[in-house]
């Protein structure tokens, strides 16, 4: 008869203590429990999603935007924005016309729907950001986001380069 394996609980602390100094494994649980609380803050101001709402603060804060110029503001990708802008016209949200300096771009507006839609939200989105004042300084959030843009320079540097520099020399990281 085999021996039935037995579960070692030093070596799965070991691995998650590994594991919590794992940027890479950390990041997806980080958005997913932010997107998760902006969609519950979010039923509390209006039933927004979170692309509605960051569509209609845009547009409340910057006036009327290009596609590009949201997805850029956003850092979102462009096709993400444009299928969801659709469904906001038609919720009445927006409005959408053709740049006429530039036909290949179209030009989203805020309509007085959209603003009384951010206006509900608005307050209940900024209590969120109030809340994480209480755990993060106003430093501590710039330095956060100085770490945050270099992880993302990082994360745009090829595989295949950062391999060839790191394969090459050994200096490959476990």
């Amino acid at each position: 008869m085999t021996e039935k394996p037995k579960i070692d609980i030093e070596q799965i602390r070991a691995r998650m203590e590994r594991e919590g100094l794992n940027i890479f494994a950390r990041l997806p649980a980080v958005y997913a429990a932010s997107r998760t609380q902006s969609r519950n803050f979010l039923k509390i101001g209006g039933g927004l999603s979170v692309v509605e709402w960051r569509t209609l603060w845009d547009l409340a804060e910057a006036g009327p935007l290009t596609i590009r110029d949201l997805a850029a503001i956003q850092r979102a990708d462009h096709s993400l924005l444009s299928r969801a802008l659709p469904d906001m016209r038609e919720k009445g949200y927006v409005t959408m016309h053709r740049d006429t300096r530039d036909a290949r771009q179209t030009i989203v507006a805020l309509t007085a729907k959209g603003r009384a839609a951010y206006d509900k939200a608005a307050p209940v989105m900024a209590s969120r950001r109030a809340a994480l004042k209480d755990v993060f300084s106003e430093e501590e959030i710039r330095i956060f986001v100085g770490f945050v843009d270099r992880l993302e320079e990082f994360l745009r540097i090829p595989a295949d380069q950062i391999a060839a520099d790191h394969i090459a020399t050994k200096d490959t990281v476990k």
